[in-house]
Parts: C-alpha cells; sequence; structure tokens
C-alpha cells in the first residue's frame, strides 16, 4: 500500500520489460529442476500446461481483483472476503501464511544441500547431503538466521533478497543453460531418455504426481497483482508484461531442467541433490571443478534470500488481518522495529517441530517431497477460493470500478476463473496420490500425513474466527481496514431501518389516542 502511494505521487511508473523481470525474479526457483528431469522430454508439456492452466490466469485474474482494491488492505483476505464473507477470507490469508511456514524446511533442505556441496570430494559431499542430523542443524540454523534478520526490518530483508535473488537465482539458472549447451555442443554424452517424446503417459497416474508439483513453482504470481496500476495504460502493458515473463519463466524452467536431464540419467536424479551433482558434472567436464563450491555457496545464498522473502511476506498479511480483530493480542505483538514479532516466533516454532519429522520419515527425500506435497495442497486451496471468488464479484459487485477489466463482458472471467479452478482442481487430487519414483515410506504414512495435515490446517481458521473476541481488535488499526462492501451495505440497511422502527410506535401510539378519543 505505502509503496502504491509513492509511485503514484511521484508518478514513477514501471515499464513492460521491468515488470517482466519482476515477475520471473519472484516465481522462479531452481530447487524444484530435478523433480522435472525424471520426465525427459515430457517435461516441457508439464511446464506449458501449467503454464496455461495455471500461470497466466492466475496473473491476469489477480491483477483485476488487486486494481479492485488497490485503496484497501487484506490482499487475498480482501478479494475472497468480499466474495464469501470474513470466515472464509480468513481461511485464505491463513492458507496463505501457513502454506509457506511449511515450505521452509523444504526449502531449507534444498540449502542443507548447497552447504554440503562446498567440500571438493563428490563422494563425501552427498555422504553429507544425505545425513539426517546434518540437515536437521543445518536447516533449522539457517532457519533462525533467515528470522532474525527479518526482524531487523523490511531494509535489510530487502537488501539482502535483491542480492541473494540475482546471485542465487537468476545468474545459476542461466549458468546451468549456458553449460547445458557447451556440453551438447562439445560431444557431450546425452543421458535424457528421448523415447518417450513430448507427450506424457497420461495412464500411470503415480508418474503424475511430481508432474502435479510444477503449479507450485509457478506460485506467487498473484503478488505481482498490486504491480497493476504501476504501468502505463495497464490494460495493454500489464498483459504483455504477464506474457513476456510468463515465457521468460517457463524458458527458464525448460531448458533448465533439460540441461540437468542431459547430465545425468533419469534413474540416478534425486530430488534434493541433482541440482548440484548436475552443476558439479559439468564443471568437472570442463575441467573447472573449483567452481563448484562457489555455485553451492551462491545457490545457498539464494535460499536464504528466498526464505526471507516469504518469512517477511505471508506473515506481515496475516499480522495486519489480525489487528483488525481476527487474531488475538499476543499475535499483534511488534518490537521496536515494528515487526510482527511474536508471529515470527510462534512461526519459528512450527518451522522447527515440523523439521524434527526428520527422525520418523525413512529418507531426507521423501521427507522433501512429503512436506512439498502438503504445500502444494494448501496452496491450492486458497488458489480455488481466489479464482471463484473473482467470478463471483462479477455478479455481487457488478458496478464497482475495476482500472483493470479481464475483458468487456464477464466470457474472458469466466474462462480463465474456471482454467485456473480446474487446473489447480486436478493439481490438487493429483496430489494426494504417491509418486512412483520416489521411496515415501508407508503409504499410510503418507496419506495420514496428507489427509491429517490437510484437515486440521483448514479445520484451524475456522476455530480461531468462532473464538474471536471484540477485544481482540486494535482501535486504530481496525480504523484503517476498511469495512467489506456487504458490512457497508449491512450499516445503511440498519440506518434505513431504525426511522420506520421509530416510526412505528409513534403511529400506534397516534392511531391509540384516535381511538381513546373516539369512545
Amino acid at each position: 500500500m505505502d509503496a502504491k502511494k509513492t509511485t503514484t505521487s511521484t508518478g514513477f511508473k514501471l515499464s513492460v520489460m521491468t515488470l517482466a523481470i519482476m515477475n520471473v525474479t519472484a516465481v522462479v526457483s531452481l530447487r524444484g529442476l530435478p523433480a522435472e528431469a525424471v520426465y525427459g522430454l515430457s517435461s516441457a508439456f508439464y511446464y506449458l500446461f501449467a503454464a496455461i492452466v495455471f500461470l497466466i490466469p492466475t496473473a491476469m485474474v489477480a491483477a483485476e481483483l488487486a486494481a479492485m482494491f488497490s485503496d484497501k488492505q487484506g490482499g487475498v483476505f480482501r478479494w475472497v472476503g468480499e466474495a464469501y464473507g470474513a470466515r472464509t477470507g480468513f481461511l485464505a490469508i491463513w492458507l496463505q501464511w501457513i502454506e509457506s511456514t511449511i515450505w521452509y524446511p523444504t526449502v531449507l533442505t534444498f540449502g542443507a544441500v548447497s552447504i554440503a556441496f562446498i567440500g571438493m570430494n563428490e563422494a563425501h559431499d552427498m555422504t553429507l547431503a544425505s545425513n539426517k542430523a546434518f540437515t536437521l542443524v543445518v536447516v533449522l540454523v539457517i532457519y533462525w538466521v533467515a528470522t532474525f534478520i527479518a526482524l531487523k526490518g523490511l531494509d535489510w530483508v530487502g537488501k539482502i533478497s535483491k542480492w541473494g535473488g540475482m546471485i542465487g537465482t537468476i545468474i545459476p539458472a542461466g549458468l546451468l543453460i549456458v553449460l547445458g549447451a557447451i556440453y551438447l555442443a562439445t560431444g557431450g554424452h546425452n543421458h535424457m531418455d528421448l523415447s518417450q517424446g513430448f507427450f506424457p503417459d497420461l495412464s500411470k497416474f503415480d508418474n503424475l504426481v511430481l508432474a502435479s508439483s510444477i503449479f507450485l513453482f509457478y506460485a506467487g504470481m498473484e503478488m505481482m497483482g498490486i504491480h497493476v496500476m504501476d504501468v502505463k495504460n495497464p490494460g495493454r502493458n500489464y498483459p504483455r508484461a504477464i506474457i513476456i515473463g510468463s515465457l521468460v519463466t517457463v524458458c527458464i524452467f525448460v531448458l533448465g531442467t533439460f540441461a540437468l536431464g542431459f547430465i545425468i540419467p533419469a534413474g540416478d536424479i534425486s530430488l534434493t541433490q541433482s541440482l548440484l551433482i548436475g552443476f558439479d558434472n559439468y564443471f568437472s567436464y570442463l575441467h573447472l571443478s573449483w567452481a563448484s563450491p562457489v555455485i553451492a555457496v551462491a545457490l545457498m545464498f539464494g535460499v536464504l534470500a528466498g526464505v526471507l522473502t516469504w518469512v517477511s511476506g505471508p506473515s506481515k498479511g496475516i499480522f495486519t488481518v489480525g489487528k483488525a480483530g481476527y487474531l488475538p493480542p499476543f499475535f499483534q505483538k511488534t518490537n521496536r522495529n515494528g515487526v510482527q514479532r511474536n508471529i515470527l516466533l510462534v512461526q519459528g516454532g512450527v518451522v522447527t517441530l515440523l523439521a524434527l519429522l526428520f527422525v520418523v520419515m525413512p529418507s531426507v527425500q521423501s521427507f522433501y517431497q512429503i512436506l512439498s506435497q502438503l504445500t502444494v495442497l494448501l496452496y491450492l486451496i486458497m488458489y480455488m477460493l481466489m479464482f471463484s471468488a473473482a467470478i463471483v464479484l462479477r455478479y455481487k459487485m457488478k458496478s464497482a470500478p475495476r482500472p483493470f477489466r479481464l475483458g468487456k463482458g464477464n466470457g474472458l472471467m469466466w474462462l480463465l476463473g474456471c482454467l485456473g479452478f480446474c487446473g489447480a482442481l486436478l493439481a490438487f487430487v493429483l496430489s494426494f496420490v504417491p509418486p512412483g519414483q520416489i521411496a515415501t515410506g508407508s503409504n499410510t504414512v503418507w496419506y495420514s500425513v496428507l489427509v491429517i495435515g490437510c484437515l486440521a490446517v483448514v479445520g484451524a481458521p475456522f476455530v480461531i474466527y468462532a473464538l474471536r473476541k471484540p477485544s481482540w481488535r486494535d482501535p486504530q488499526a481496525a480504523a484503517d481496514f476498511a469495512p467489506f462492501h456487504w458490512e457497508r451495505t449491512e450499516t445503511a440497511a440498519d440506518a434505513a431501518a431504525k426511522p420506520a422502527a421509530a416510526a412505528k410506535p409513534a403511529a400506534a401510539a397516534k392511531s391509540a389516542r384516535k381511538s381513546n378519543e373516539g369512545e
């Protein structure tokens, strides 16, 4: 909101290419590439399919919603709450926050692997990366360091996130693609299985579960909707920026995945280690082994930057909503820097508890996969609420100003909204299927964690909402939190009803007087 006001007051507008690059930086992460490298050429099909049915609908629908409520706080809480009520809106913002909390151990596991590969002995590095105790310690250390930095304030977070994103994501992505091209051009052996072609065998449902996780690769694009009004001529230039950013994002994912497939046979791909092994193999082929520790440090720095961005993002969103009366006062406490201290500490406790699941899962890789799937499930529920809410608001708030509108009528919104909803629903269903490529231990444990995890997380905000009290409402924060449109309608109706209600006793008294006079 503050950034929006500053932009407007100075007259500065983002260019199409600047916004496109911002989209790429916000969405692209390299940690998931090994999961799709297993599929060879058909991975390109999954990337394109998810981009069409999820990435582009998410960006475009979120842009209309963000522009529509650009002067009101709440984000996805506002969008969903306007359509379905505050209870469901609270569920949406809760899922956005808790999803990121569960996501931290998975991305930090990748950070632990990066640190393990700082050494020069690949066999020793691989052994260390598979060590549960080492991974657990590193996950907790990196997370709590990120939390400590976040407590310092947004200035620290912004600087580290900016440089970490460039050093730990954008540069390594480009380097990986270039290394793959050099490898093939100089006669390197292509390990990718080309037999299955571009279109996958859709009859093998257990193979689709890893593909469903690709939707989470594109998650976060809805946050870019806040910039829709910061672009000159948003009706024309915002879609252009989204399309360019989406194409670049897909190219990075497809070419990066291919680059790993060229150098590592599908049967040897590990979800947590293969990115580092791929770099190691390329550097060994080019006699540049000294570069392996450098890229490992860069990737670890990128992980820290990514975690910092999310630590200070969704937690800030639910903190703002909480101060409007939806969370107990304990969760509304801040430190002297104005940072949501108690929420970050509670979040850290949950992350620590999840990290301890290492002791019950059969391997680091299985732990990584099951938490990734739970993250996907929770985030997809939030997206389904967002897509359906956008359609509902076309009818509940017909006359509301829409500075950025999808189409003149409702047809395009129905198309993109249904496309995104159905794509998210498909990925949601497939996410329950245990992957055929990875040993996840007992299927009972797999289903129990996913089903019980979903029920517990989805049920929690309804319990909190039911227990809320008037004392939870921060008067100052609540005054800045604009009411929903249906709350204003109800207030207006109540105000209109008061004179009518007051008139009834007066009319009755007058009638009684006349009756008495008649007698």
